[in-house]
């Protein structure tokens, strides 16, 4: 079982960035495939990215692709998102997320949860 730590959220003004990091812990980090996912208020939790376990395929919504990027490194147990050009539609809490097996863009294929962290986007 893994647990998953995120950090790296805040508040930006639009057109700003922010870089979100998930450190995991209590198993193989490459056993995983990973990905983020974001809830805005009254929303449900939607995809944003994910990433295989050793880098080769990455998957993003339309809406972020040209301005997110999904990273990992697996020497440190660590996932990342680099968030550029934000806009106050991005604001939402992070998740990242881990399942065995490969990268998918749904939610429920996903078994362990982080508690998430909050990105606030000012216009």
């Amino acid at each position: 079982q893994v647990q998953l730590v995120e950090s790296g959220g805040g508040l930006v003004q639009a057109g700003g960035s922010l870089r979100l990091s998930c450190a995991a812990s209590g198993s193989t980090f490459s056993d995983y495939a990973m990905g983020w996912f974001r809830q805005a208020p009254g929303k449900e939790r939607d995809f944003v990215a994910s990433l295989s376990r050793f880098s080769s395929r990455t998957y993003y919504i339309d809406s972020v692709k040209g301005r997110f990027t999904i990273s990992r490194d697996n020497a440190k147990n660590t996932l990342y998102l680099q968030m550029n050009d934000l806009k106050p539609g991005d604001t939402a809490v992070y998740y990242c997320a881990a399942r065995s097996g490969s990268a998918t863009t749904h939610r429920n294929e996903y078994d362990y949860w982080g508690q998430g962290t909050q990105v606030t986007i000012s216009s």
